[in-house]
């Protein structure tokens, strides 16, 4: 059994049990979330689609941890105008666990 959820403006499939990172979730670790924005749920071969989400259906994760991702250098210039800035950044993050999915 498998789902198609969307959360921080992404898609993922998961399955019970899948660790996963998401976008950054307001939610301690070791708490719980439910994901209600459910696209499509697979049970025993049986696919069902919403339109655009499958009434009564939801997915409930464990944040397990909240971190930054590895940091990118962003650079902008100017040619031949001596205009540089440099910028970095580190995308934070959710850990999640997959505890059940309810169709």
């Amino acid at each position: 059994m498998y789902a198609i959820i969307e959360t921080g403006g992404k898609q993922y499939r998961v399955a019970e049990g899948d660790v996963l990172r998401v976008e950054k979730l307001s939610v301690e670790p070791e708490q719980t979330v439910e994901i209600e924005k459910v696209l499509a749920v697979n049970k025993d071969g049986a696919m069902s689609v919403g339109s655009p989400v499958v009434p009564g259906a939801k997915v409930v994760l464990k944040v397990l941890e909240h971190g930054k991702d590895k940091k990118i250098i962003v650079f902008k210039y100017k040619a031949k105008k001596n205009i540089r800035k440099k910028q970095g950044h580190r995308q934070p993050f959710t850990k999640v666990q997959v505890e059940k999915i309810e169709a």
